[in-house]
């Protein structure tokens, strides 16, 4: 990586790459081409977000405050974005893509409790991270691009396959976070048991 390439620059450039895939997803109205540079865009979003902690640890530069702040806030203002490009988009409707993005956004408030509580950051969950959902949202995107995003009726819904595969990916988060989450609850009851009859919190 060149030395003008610094950890901060990796996360504007994930940054922008969540603008791009906002702002071609609304453009799939008019031409669904724009797709590609929607996926683009995601490749873009994993290359900067991935890589900025692991260049300011390989040249030793880390922040470990001001950098968690900052990736996390960048994390979570990404996701705003592609939920709000692909809920404007003519793919998906827009309650499903905030089913699906509130469902993930669980899983990653799960993630900050638990490295807050016991010190331990886990950004993967059943092997399931970051990374693994961008390659999911591309084999998606491209899927309905081929099918023409076909049209299904379950019982009174209209819905789109963009639309089911968001709300079954969405239901996927919200069970995994609850599973996690007690798993943990079990964990902690017994390493931090009630120091007295009473339960302490």
């Amino acid at each position: 990586m060149p030395n003008w390439v610094t950890p901060d620059i990796l996360t504007i450039l994930g940054l922008i790459a969540s603008i791009i895939i906002c702002v071609f997803y609304f453009l799939t109205n008019y031409n669904w081409n724009f797709i590609w540079i929607v996926n683009l865009g995601f490749l873009l979003n994993w290359f900067g977000d991935s890589l900025d902690g692991t260049l300011a640890r390989y040249r030793k530069i880390e922040r470990p405050k001001y950098g968690f702040f900052v990736d996390h806030i960048a994390d979570i203002f990404a996701q705003f974005l592609i939920a709000l490009g692909v809920g404007l988009s003519p793919y998906m409707r827009f309650d499903f893509a905030l089913y699906a993005v509130m469902g993930y956004l669980m899983l990653e408030m799960l993630t900050h409790i638990t490295t807050y509580v016991c010190g331990i950051f886990r950004i993967s969950y059943g092997k399931i991270g970051p990374t693994e959902v961008r390659v999911v949202i591309i084999l998606i995107n491209t899927l309905v691009y081929y099918m023409n995003n076909p049209k299904l009726k379950i019982w009174f819904l209209q819905l789109t396959l963009f639309d089911l595969l968001a709300f079954i990916i969405g239901t996927l988060f919200i069970i995994g976070f609850l599973i996690f989450s007690i798993k943990q609850i079990r964990i902690l009851a017994i390493e931090d048991p009630p120091k007295n009859s009473k339960i302490n919190r």
